[in-house]
């Protein structure tokens, strides 16, 4: 499994380029993402990055790529993140690991959102593998559960009884769907309810989806 997601993390950095701004993913495999672009960066190549969590910050200071944020660059030429579940029209669940507001919020401002993934993480019908973390404000948050629950699904806390904190002092709420057959309802449903803070289902933001499996690299683009 890591042998794949490094070597998905591996053609997605190819397809940086010098002077790009470059959205930095949180998580395992967005990781060798960063790592093979701080291996670039020491190679000559000139980029700035805007992270998408502390930890993905830190890493990237660490590895050697210059780190600015989202307010002083505006626009990012591309994105590199990964994904628990990607279905065939290029909708995503992402945020497991808690980063899901940040996220968001980088691949909206980028010009290319692409997404690397092993091919386990791709499903038919969203929701049939990974539950869908949900971000909450802590004020009244087992009333926002009930309401996450009113829409058909089973809700637990992220870390339970020692709750897990973003990186904005939220909690973070996994939904376990049977199937999401309509991910865009259901992402207008979610943020309805008051002390929603975000989803992640991330509609229509993905525009390449870079695939390792046994038979090798895939890279599949929108049309």
């Amino acid at each position: 499994m890591e042998k794949k997601k490094k070597a998905a993390a591996e053609a997605a950095i190819e397809l940086v380029k010098d002077g790009m701004v470059v959205g930095l993913g949180t998580g395992s495999t967005a990781n060798f993402a960063i790592e093979g672009l701080g291996k670039r960066v020491g190679e000559g190549l000139r980029i700035r990055g805007v992270a998408t969590s502390k930890a993905t910050e830190e890493l990237a200071r660490r590895v050697g790529v210059p780190v600015v944020t989202l307010e002083e660059v505006g626009r990012l030429d591309l994105t590199i993140d990964g994904a628990d579940e990607v279905d065939p029209q290029f909708n995503l669940i992402k945020g497991m690991g808690g980063a899901l507001l940040r996220e968001k919020i980088v691949a909206f401002a980028s010009r290319q959102e692409v997404i690397i993934v092993d091919d386990s993480k791709l499903v038919d019908v969203l929701g049939t593998k990974s539950p869908l973390p949900v971000e909450v404000v802590p004020f009244g948050h087992l009333r926002t559960k009930d309401a996450l629950e009113s829409l058909g699904c089973k809700a637990s806390l992220k870390g339970g009884s020692s709750p897990f904190l973003t990186d904005n002092g939220n909690l973070i709420y996994e939904c376990k769907f049977a199937k999401i057959e309509e991910p865009e309802i259901l992402e207008a449903e979610i943020d309805l309810i008051p002390g929603v803070v975000e989803s992640g289902l991330f509609i229509d933001l993905a525009t390449k989806v870079v695939v390792a499996s046994g038979r090798g690299i895939e890279v599949r683009s929108k049309r």
